[in-house]
């Protein structure tokens, strides 16, 4: 039985990503008392208040959604330095209208891969000052900035190198501990 229920967002919106294949193997490696549903960003049009009386449905599936879970993993690429559009876009639909935040207190962790050296450390950056806003409890550390070497992951998430699994197994675990921290000064009435 799950002890807590993750929702991930992939940064992602391609069918290729590198970030979605990072994201299965996170969920590979987590401790086996964590459960998780993807939260899809894809089909949310583009966030204006005009909407704030009236939310579309694909606003309201996001909040009820993120409602649905205990935590939120980030698990992002970096476009431009900085985050993609549509999870910025996201973010905004499930923060609004003023007032209903769906994140307020939600223990969280921002992860990403990238082919380029520093991993996603910029847009995780950016991620974590739009977190900061919306009054999430950020997990601060271990940071995962993650060079992704196709030679390493599969499609299906698995790792063939054991120092890479052996780290993010030990960041899985450290998210587990860190939802537990902060679930049990806020708990989420779900």
């Amino acid at each position: 039985m799950s002890a807590y229920v993750v929702g991930y967002i992939v940064g992602s919106l391609s069918s290729t990503s590198i970030n979605r294949i990072l994201s299965k193997a996170l969920i590979k490696l987590a401790p086996d008392d964590l459960s998780f549903v993807e939260i899809p960003i894809k089909d949310l049009p583009l966030y204006s208040q005009d909407y704030d009386s009236d939310y579309p449905p694909q606003g309201r599936d996001l909040k009820e959604a993120i409602a649905a879970v205990d935590a939120i993993l980030f698990v992002t690429p970096e476009f431009n330095r900085s985050i993609p559009g549509g999870l910025k876009n996201a973010i905004d639909w499930a923060s609004r209208p003023w007032g209903q935040n769906s994140f307020d207190h939600m223990p969280v962790a921002v992860i990403g891969a990238s082919p380029g050296a520093i991993g996603t450390a910029l847009a995780q950056q950016s991620l974590r000052a739009v977190l900061s806003f919306t009054n999430t409890r950020q997990m601060t550390a271990p940071e995962g900035y993650i060079t992704f070497d196709p030679d390493i992951y599969t499609d299906d998430g698995s790792i063939s190198d054991a120092s890479t699994a052996d780290f993010l197994r030990k960041y899985m675990e450290e998210f587990r501990e860190h939802i537990e921290r902060v679930l049990t000064v806020l708990p989420r009435n779900r």
